[in-house]
């Protein structure tokens, strides 16, 4: 197998992962409580994120992206990003562009992983 098939295989399967832990497995309490750090919330959604990256890439590699993830649920990143880019905060467009930038920037980090390892 080539080296462009390794990296679309663990992408595909590394997004297969995030949204089944993200979208499935996340529940009210990590998502209402996720953006403080210091609440364990977002810690056990980090969690899940690690396990879920455990079928998919090395434990040091799943480490990293869950710890990414944990970062990026913060909120601090887009927070920065949106004021640099002048991306909308206000409006009916906000949540959604908000939810979209958030799933970009996790699956961004996933094939940046998926390209590193191989």
């Amino acid at each position: 197998m080539g080296d462009a098939q390794v990296i679309c295989n663990l992408l595909v399967w590394g997004i297969v992962a995030h949204l089944i832990a993200d979208w499935l497995l996340q529940n009210d309490w990590m998502a209402v409580n996720k953006k403080n750090l210091t609440h364990p919330a977002g810690w056990v959604h980090g969690g899940i994120h690690f396990a879920a990256m455990l079928f998919v890439f090395p434990w040091w590699a799943a480490l990293i992206l869950a710890l990414l993830h944990v970062l990026i649920d913060t909120r601090i990143p887009l927070t920065w990003w949106f004021r640099v880019s002048g991306k909308t905060t206000e409006g009916p467009f906000a949540i959604p562009v908000a939810l979209w930038c958030d799933q970009v920037l996790h699956i961004s980090l996933i094939a940046v992983m998926a390209a590193v390892l191989v």
